[in-house]
């Protein structure tokens, strides 16, 4: 076992439901939701089964706080959020705003997440783009893997910061520098690591990023965000803006005395109905929680979980499916059994004892965060071993 204390999840298991005798190491496919967020939906239903008692600052102030809190969490600027349904809601901003010329290409890499093709799909069929498919030289895709792809052709690399499948992180900066030679942008879906890894998204080289709101952000499902650099935001064409998206949109009966044009900012790309209160209500409270906890107690105590399960895993039966060195790994770990055919095996295992894991492309994928305690990762291990 690593040097790190694991004493943080008995401080904040409180904060969750009972977990029903399951050992909930899956946060990576959807996150429970805080005792605190349950409840600030709750009253936003309250709300809405008595619309007099909707606060006015329900429209406007509570998607702008999450602006904040998201800006705070990826060391950006409010300006530069838009309040999304989720990372593919970003995704199809980005395709739909960039002006598509014959021979462009779209570069994804082999096994993406599927939204990473969905997204560019139509476009693709309608003749508007082609897809170059990076595929890995080794057993994980790298940065050196895209950079013989990025060429002329490329407007766009559509990469995950930390993959679905086997938890590889990408070195987002130098795919970035490769797309800044070109001029391409480069679109980073950060779905499965915003909020439990510590970064700066400027740093990443990204020109954009998406990401879904229900896994590490510990929001519901149909929640995230969509981060633009300030310099792209009137390179990127729009499409139809929600009324809220309006510049001056708060003083509703003002606007029709000025000629109506997009706000400043990348609040023009926020989804229809903006204020969604039960889940942006549910989000704010989710993301205060986040902050009171500090990015750096949540990274550090998740990467211990992760770091004693590679220690402890039983190597004579299985090995590991995601990269061994910290600082290639996202916040969690995928495994899989010495002979792939048992792995699914291994699967059912674990679930038959109430251990919630993944499986993904034959390995299992082993999430733990914040709220898991070490008894959730012995209880992982003993069942492997059994």
């Amino acid at each position: 076992m690593r040097n790190e204390t694991l004493s943080l999840a008995t401080d904040y298991r409180h904060e969750f439901a009972d977990f029903e005798g399951v050992a909930y190491l899956n946060n990576a496919l959807q996150s429970p939701l805080p005792l605190v967020s349950a409840r600030a939906a709750q009253e936003a239903i309250e709300w809405k089964k008595h619309p007099y008692r909707i606060p006015d600052s329900a429209y406007f102030d509570l998607p702008d706080r999450i602006r904040e809190k998201i800006a705070r969490l990826i060391r950006a600027d409010a300006e530069e959020i838009a309040v999304t349904t989720g990372a593919s809601a970003g995704m199809a901003c980005v395709a739909a705003g960039i002006d598509w010329k014959p021979g462009d290409e779209v570069v994804i890499g082999r096994h993406e997440f599927p939204a990473h093709f969905a997204t560019w799909l139509r476009y693709r069929q309608a003749g508007k783009l082609g897809m170059r498919i990076v595929e890995p030289r080794g057993r994980f895709i790298d940065a050196e893997d895209y950079l013989p792809h990025i060429g002329p052709q490329t407007r766009v690399v559509s990469a995950s910061l930390v993959r679905f499948d086997d938890g590889a992180m990408l070195d987002a900066a130098r795919v970035a520098r490769a797309c800044q030679r070109v001029g391409a942008a480069l679109l980073l879906d950060v779905s499965q690591c915003a909020g439990a890894i510590d970064f700066r998204v400027r740093d990443l080289g990204a020109t954009m990023a998406v990401c879904s709101g229900y896994k590490w952000l510990l929001g519901p499902y149909g929640s995230g965000f969509f981060w633009i650099a300030r310099e792209w935001i009137e390179r990127l064409a729009i499409g139809p803006i929600y009324f809220m998206g309006l510049e001056g949109a708060r003083d509703l009966h003002a606007m029709f005395a000025r000629e109506l044009r997009p706000a400043a900012g990348a609040r023009r790309w926020d989804s229809a109905e903006t204020a969604n209160f039960t889940n942006l209500a549910a989000l704010d409270a989710s993301l205060d929680l986040l902050e009171r906890i500090g990015r750096d107690a949540i990274r550090q105590y998740t990467a211990s979980l992760v770091d004693e399960i590679i220690d402890r895993i039983p190597r004579e039966r299985c090995v590991l499916a995601s990269p061994e060195r910290r600082e290639r790994r996202g916040p969690y770990v995928c495994v899989s059994a010495k002979n792939p055919d048992d792995t699914a095996a291994l699967f059912h295992k674990l679930k038959a004892a109430q251990v919630s894991v993944s499986l993904r492309e034959g390995a299992l994928r082993i999430s733990p965060f914040f709220y898991n305690t070490p008894a959730d990762i012995s209880r992982l291990i003993e069942t492997l071993k059994s």
